[in-house]
């Protein structure tokens, strides 16, 4: 029997905080071992906790954070953008997890190019990609991998929310985080998305793409 991953991000389109990316990795025929996973935004939140703390617990695992600083360098990048920044991510996780599969919930429109690109930053090439729309939804180890990624999200919103104040959940349609947005975009720029339209709404720089754009 061979190992399968599951990646999956949470805080992909937030204009505050870090995206997260996850991997969990399981023996191929023990996903009931998972518990009762599903794709994270249809669990309340104390579930989540709770299904996190057991896949931590018995699973191999990996979480990556990735800080808005370096999500405004690839959309600023000539050879980047948020779907092939994602794909290094994932292949990072791949690469040190090592399964024998991985399942990958796809960002883009186009999951065969995708896939080619992933492909090509994996150490090993024989790893078995599978890179599929809904794949949180469809496959339990990436609602597994869903599940580590939206609870570190939080954990790292928490964070913010203690040291910086009232931001809200940190996405743009957000009244209290348009507002922080607003107030206070300058005076805390480790924490903002830059190129988001929100972030530019109220501090626009000439020459500075967005994340529309792409």
């Amino acid at each position: 029997m061979g190992m399968v991953l599951g990646i999956d991000e949470a805080g992909r389109g937030p204009v505050l905080g870090p995206m997260i990316m996850a991997g969990v990795m399981i023996e191929e025929g023990k996903e009931k071992m998972l518990g009762e996973v599903k794709d994270s935004k249809f669990l309340y939140h104390r579930k989540r906790i709770k299904l996190a703390k057991h896949l931590k617990e018995h699973f191999k695992y990996k979480i990556i954070i990735v800080p808005p600083k370096e999500i405004d360098n690839a959309l600023n990048s000539e050879n980047l953008n948020l779907n092939w920044l994602e794909a290094h991510k994932q292949a990072e996780i791949i690469n040190s997890l090592k399964p024998d599969v991985a399942i990958i919930d796809c960002p883009s429109i186009n999951s065969f190019k995708f896939k080619q690109y992933l492909k090509n930053l994996l150490n090993d090439k024989s790893i078995k990609l599978i890179v599929e729309h809904k794949a949180d939804a469809n496959y339990p180890i990436c609602s597994a991998a869903s599940i580590i990624a939206k609870v570190k999200r939080e954990e790292e919103m928490t964070k913010i929310k203690k040291k910086y104040g009232k931001c809200g959940p940190g996405y743009p349609s957000n009244q209290t985080t348009q507002n922080f947005v607003k107030k206070y975009g300058k005076k805390y720029p480790e924490i903002m998305r830059q190129t988001w339209s929100t972030y530019k709404r109220y501090h626009k720089e000439d020459g500075q793409k967005s994340v529309m754009d792409y």
